[in-house]
């Protein structure tokens, strides 16, 4: 006994099925792990640019000896405070450029996969229609 349901292997086109779905989804995700690594990196970096600057205030503040260190030291204070304000309005504006990136990206291989999968649909109606055209006349 046959199943009308069986998977019939031998029409199953794996190049079809590559290039629809393995190969979008692939590109997808090698475009978030990319993504992935510049925020991390671009974190690391942050990182380490904002333990650098608190480094060198602690080290500055160990150096006060006197009033007029302290004085020095509390003046300095506000050119550090728009050093790192500057600093964190351009990592949020990396992070920014980079999630628009991403999306602009995300948005080329949408549109490629969607402009592939109607022509693979368009393609297999007319094999269909043609085939059923062909079947029609044998049928009589």
């Amino acid at each position: 006994m046959t199943n009308a349901f069986a998977f019939d292997t031998q029409q199953f086109d794996t190049a079809q099925f590559d290039s629809l779905f393995v190969a979008p989804a692939r590109a997808f995700a090698a475009l978030s792990v990319d993504l992935t690594e510049k925020l991390v990196n671009a974190q690391l970096e942050a990182t380490k640019a904002y333990a650098d600057i608190n480094l060198a205030q602690l080290r500055s503040l160990v150096e006060v000896k006197d009033a007029e260190g302290l004085k020095g030291y509390l003046e300095g204070q506000q050119k550090v405070a728009t050093e790192l304000t500057e600093r964190l309005k351009g990592d949020a504006e990396k992070v920014v450029a980079l999630q628009q990136e991403f999306v602009e990206e995300s948005q080329k291989l949408t549109e490629g996969s969607v402009k592939q999968a109607q022509e693979s649909a368009k393609e297999t109606t007319e094999t269909a229609t043609k085939a059923v055209k062909e079947a029609a006349p044998k049928a009589k």
